[in-house]
């Protein structure tokens, strides 16, 4: 039991002898500028008591001064209660830490939850955007799994569709050929040259036509290479046998360069669903909610649904001429992923420009019945932007991931040179470790920020040793277990408890304490930048630890048995947090 909870019946049992009130009691964890370790708030019991805050807080102080076992002293701030627990307390729960086998993982929820993420385009390769995106996905995963529930992670790949077509289009008049092989480049980088390429030949054309006397407006929609683009997509729509295989051969090429991609960063996915095979599966729903009255049709033969009442507007599920729009899709493949899994929790991780289209999907499930409604949830996340500005797909001016990859990994290797003694490590260690630093960078950095907010990713500032960075908490796991190393033949398992600990260990204890709240709480949010955040806490408060206290030369051996356990459950405790991050944490640097 945590000692919150101890805490808390300790209260709870001060109420009843006190008052006769019987009620689950709850602390939270004092502010760092007041003095005490838990805080009672009392404001709710001046109503029901008729007494004033100074009255009830000294009252119940006193009563656990003189009647429980762990509480040390008390202070009282107004309407707040913060209470001081014992040294032998922290201790006792040092104990218990080490012993617990499933200290980092909570309980069996017995519930399937999804998390789709990635949903990459066939057009063109990762680039930042997407690694945020994919970062964000799998440390949610993993978290939800550590939390309890039974995750499955999925992919839906968007493979189909005029976007598609427009590098298709330009391979088929200005690529002569050219494969991943002769070219020399990854198969995404390949197809994504042609879309960037597409997009050149496309804005020339628009300028002509303008030139010309056209609207801008036309102009974009007559341009001969859209206008080819929609021929193209409508053969494909029809099975045309060359426009097919041209299409199979480019995203064969996309899927390797890809794969690739996902297996340098450290993610994989259970299922992979593909929109060519389900952007067809949602007009069955539509047949469905024609028949319920959950749809109506115009005159032209579209079918809408009115979601007015929601606080939308109509939305468009078909065309009139029973082409599906992107609604369509999504309506049968949610059904098909509930299928597949049976998951009552679903979670999208996609971009906030897709704010919109999610709260009309989800009310369009629950309008037609669906058991699992209530559970869909869009992990809505900000954009990244870079000092130079917004990145852009058509132009040519996103941040690839492969080219990133490589920059942090440069930057990994020759700041590690510069601050660690790397070089004594043989040479396949030093590799593994740029590796795990330059990926610890870049995802923490991705990762430490609130989904929701947009951000601003500077990679000079993600690869330091010093701040709230991936290498700080590397850096200080590596500490520790060197000091560990070192002690290997004198650490004891158990913790005699009437040792004495300074206030930086209680801080270091209490922090400890809080790993299930902070894993729960994560679970809860979806929210990774809470774990990675109490990784930084905790390494932080370590070194400020360790800049006060010796372990190794600490004379009093009790003292130093204790430090012992305590700094090895915070070198685990890192390590547990950093993986659900998907970041790995070197032994040594």
């Amino acid at each position: 039991m945590q000692i919150s909870e101890l805490l808390g019946i300790e209260i709870q049992k001060a109420l009843h002898t006190l008052y006769s009130i019987d009620e689950a009691c709850y602390v939270q964890p004092t502010r760092k500028e007041f003095e005490g370790d838990y805080t009672f708030v009392i404001f709710g019991l001046v109503k029901t008591l008729k007494a004033s805050p100074a009255d009830l807080g000294k009252a119940i102080g006193t009563y656990l001064m003189e009647n429980s076992p762990i509480v040390e002293n008390y202070s009282l701030v107004q309407g707040f209660l913060n209470i001081g627990v014992k040294s032998t307390v922290w201790l006792d729960y040092l104990n218990s830490l080490s012993r617990d086998k499933n200290k980092h993982t909570l309980a069996s929820k017995n519930a399937p939850v999804m998390v789709e993420y990635s949903s990459p385009n066939t057009n063109k390769p990762l680039h930042l955007g997407h690694l945020r995106n994919n970062f964000l996905g799998y440390a949610t995963a993993n978290i939800l799994d550590a939390a309890g529930y039974t995750v499955s992670k999925t992919c839906l790949v968007n493979d189909r569709g005029i976007h598609i077509c427009k590098s298709m289009l330009a391979y088929q008049k200005y690529g002569n050929g050219e494969t991943p092989e002769s070219s020399g480049l990854k198969g995404d980088h390949l197809v994504g040259k042609y879309y960037v390429t597409f997009d050149k030949k496309y804005k020339e054309e628009i300028a002509i036509l303008i030139a010309e006397g056209k609207t801008e407006e036309d102009a974009k929609k007559i341009a001969p290479s859209l206008v080819e683009a929609q021929e193209m997509l409508l053969k494909w729509e029809q099975n045309d046998t060359e426009i097919v295989k041209l299409w199979k051969t480019l995203n064969a090429w996309v899927y390797a360069g890809f794969n690739e991609t996902y297996q340098k960063i450290g993610v994989d996915f259970d299922k992979t669903y593909y929109e060519s095979q389900t952007y067809l599966l949602g007009k069955e729903c539509v047949e469905e909610g024609l028949a319920s009255g959950v749809f109506f049709k115009k005159p032209d033969n579209s079918v809408w649904i009115d979601l007015t009442e929601e606080g939308m507007d109509q939305k468009l599920v078909l065309r009139g001429d029973g082409t599906s729009v992107y609604i369509t899709q999504d309506l049968g493949t949610t059904d098909l992923k509930f299928t597949d899994f049976n998951s009552q929790k679903s979670i999208w991780v996609v971009g906030n420009e897709q704010d919109y289209h999610f709260k009309v999907l989800f009310a369009i499930m629950k309008k037609l019945g669906r058991s699992y409604a209530d559970g869909c949830f869009h992990l809505s996340y900000g954009m990244v932007d870079l000092p130079s500005g917004k990145m852009k797909s058509r132009e040519g001016t996103v941040v690839d991931a492969d080219e990133l990859y490589a920059d942090m990994l440069a930057g990994a290797k020759e700041l590690s040179e510069e601050k660690s003694k790397i070089k004594e490590l043989p040479e396949a260690e030093q590799t593994e470790l740029y590796k795990m630093l330059a990926l610890g960078a870049l995802k923490y950095f991705l990762l430490k920020v609130e989904p929701k907010k947009r951000m601003l990713f500077n990679p000079e500032e993600s690869i330091d040793f010093q701040g709230n960075t991936g290498p700080f908490i590397q850096y200080t796991h590596a500490r520790i277990k060197s000091i560990l190393r070192k002690a290997s033949t004198q650490i004891s398992t158990e913790v005699d408890i009437n040792t004495p600990i300074q206030k930086e260990e209680r801080e270091l204890l209490f922090i400890l304490t809080e790993y299930k709240n902070t894993l729960q709480k994560a679970a809860d949010e979806y929210s990774p930048a809470l774990i990675a955040n109490y990784a930084y806490d905790l390494a932080k408060t370590f070194n400020g630890f360790y800049a006060l206290h010796s372990v190794m030369n600490e004379e009093n051996e009790a003292v130093k048995a204790m430090r012992l356990i305590l700094i090895k459950e915070v070198a685990d405790t890192l390590k547990a947090a950093m993986g659900l991050l998907g970041i790995g944490v070197p032994e040594q640097m």
